[in-house]
C-alpha cells in the first residue's frame, strides 16, 4: 500500500461552501478522506460494479474510526443508468438504515457515481454532506469540482439536478493506474479543453506531456490533475450557479451532449463526445472568424493524440444536422429556443455565441 503523500491542495473559494480539493497518492486509505466529516455519523459509500470491487473495502476501512457504520452500495457502472430508477437504489439503501441529516455519503468511482450520489445528498431530507472520491481522470479533473449534480433524461444529458458542494474532493492518482486506456483517454478530453478556454502555457504542456499522460506518468497526471483544478477553481470561484463565465468550461459540451444523447447514453464516452465535440466548436470558432485554420488544426491533432475522436457521430442518416440542432436546443444554454455555443474567441479566451443554424449545419456536415 502506497504511503499517503498529498502533492497539491486547491481551495474552492465559495464563502461557507468553500472546500478543499486534495491531490497525491495513497489517500483513498487515509484519514484525509474523512477530514470535513462529522464524527460518529454513519456513511454510505456509494460506489460501482467496477470500482466497488477494487476499492470499496480499502476506503470503508479508512473510514471505520471515524463513521459509527459504514456500508457499500453497488450501482450498475454506466453512463446509460444515469436516471431516476438507479438514483432511487441510493434513497432505498438510506431509508432502510435509518440514515439522518448526519449521515455522509461518499462518492467512490468515475463522473457518473458522483453525479448521482451528489444529487441524491442535495435532496435527502433536504441536503446531507457528501464527499466527493473520484477514480477516474475524467472525474478527478472536472466533474467532481464545482458542485454540479444530475442525472440525465431521454431527451437531454444533466437536465435534471442541482448545485451542491461536497464537503472535500480527494483525488489519489494511484487510482488512475487501474483505468483503461479509453477511460484515460476521455479524461484527458477535460484536460485538454482548460488550454483553449483559459491557458494556453498549460496547452503547450499538454502537447509536450500527452504521451506521459497516457502512460500515466505521476508527475505527469499530477500536474495535469492539479492545473486542471486550478483553473476550474477560479471560474467556479467566480461563477458558482453558471450564470455566465462558468459556461465556458463547456467548450465541446454542446456537441458532445448531442452525440452522447443522440447515440444513446454509453455508446460514446463523455470524454469521447466532448473530444469529438471540441473539435467542431473550434471549427464553428473559425468560421465565425475568432480563430485561424492553423489553431484548429493544432487542436485536432492534439485530440488525435491523446486516443480520442475528432470526428462526430452520425446519429440521423436522414438528416444528421437537423437532428443534432434539436437536440442542441435541449441544453442548459439555450435561451428561448436559441442555441448558444462556447466558442475560442482567440488563443486562451472563451466566450458564449449564438450561431446561424445555416452555419451550425455546415460545421456539423463537415465534421461528422
Amino acid at each position: 500500500m502506497t504511503m499517503p503523500s498529498i502533492a497539491a491542495q486547491v481551495d474552492i473559494a465559495l464563502g461557507e461552501r468553500s472546500y478543499p480539493i486534495v491531490i497525491g497518492t495513497g489517500l483513498l486509505g487515509d484519514a484525509v478522506v474523512s477530514q470535513r466529516a462529522r464524527a460518529g455519523s454513519q456513511a454510505l459509500i456509494v460506489t460501482n460494479t467496477t470500482v466497488g470491487p477494487l476499492y470499496a473495502d480499502q476506503l470503508a476501512r479508512a473510514l471505520g474510526a471515524r463513521h459509527g457504520a459504514v456500508r457499500v452500495l453497488e450501482l450498475p457502472d454506466g453512463e446509460q443508468f444515469k436516471h431516476w430508477e438507479t438514483l432511487n437504489l441510493i434513497f432505498d439503501e438510506l431509508l432502510a438504515h435509518g440514515a439522518d441529516r448526519k449521515t455522509v455519503l461518499y462518492a467512490l468511482g468515475g463522473g457518473v457515481v458522483g453525479d448521482m450520489t451528489g444529487f441524491a445528498a442535495a435532496c435527502y431530507m433536504r441536503g446531507v454532506p457528501f464527499i466527493q472520491v473520484p477514480t477516474t481522470l475524467l472525474a478527478q479533473v472536472d466533474s467532481s469540482v464545482g458542485g454540479k449534480t444530475a442525472i440525465n433524461h431521454p431527451l437531454g444529458k444533466n437536465m435534471i439536478g442541482a448545485f451542491y458542494q461536497p464537503q472535500v474532493v480527494v483525488c489519489d492518482l494511484d487510482v488512475l493506474k487501474t483505468l483503461p486506456p479509453r477511460e484515460l483517454s476521455a479524461g484527458l478530453a477535460e484536460v485538454i479543453k482548460y488550454g483553449p478556454i483559459a491557458d494556453m502555457a498549460f496547452l503547450d504542456w499538454i502537447e509536450a506531456n500527452v504521451e506521459a499522460l497516457r502512460a500515466c506518468e505521476p508527475a505527469a497526471l499530477a500536474h495535469a490533475v492539479r492545473r486542471s483544478c486550478e483553473i476550474k477553481a477560479h471560474v467556479v470561484g467566480q461563477d458558482e450557479r453558471e450564470s455566465g463565465l462558468r459556461a465556458i468550461l463547456n467548450f465541446g459540451h454542446t456537441f458532445g451532449h448531442a452525440i452522447e444523447a443522440g447515440m444513446g447514453y454509453g455508446a460514446w464516452l463523455h470524454g469521447e463526445a466532448v473530444g469529438a465535440g471540441m473539435v467542431m466548436a473550434a471549427e464553428l470558432s473559425r468560421e465565425l472568424g475568432l480563430v485561424d485554420a492553423a489553431f484548429v488544426q493544432r487542436l485536432t491533432a492534439l485530440i488525435a493524440r491523446a486516443g480520442l475522436p475528432t470526428r462526430g457521430a452520425v446519429i440521423d442518416p436522414v438528416d444528421n444536422a437537423g437532428r443534432y440542432l434539436e437536440l442542441m436546443r435541449v441544453d442548459k444554454k439555450a435561451e428561448a429556443g436559441a442555441i448558444r455555443f462556447v466558442v475560442i474567441d482567440g488563443p486562451g479566451r472563451a466566450a458564449v455565441r449564438a450561431a446561424p443554424d445555416a452555419l451550425v449545419r455546415q460545421v456539423i456536415d463537415r465534421c461528422t
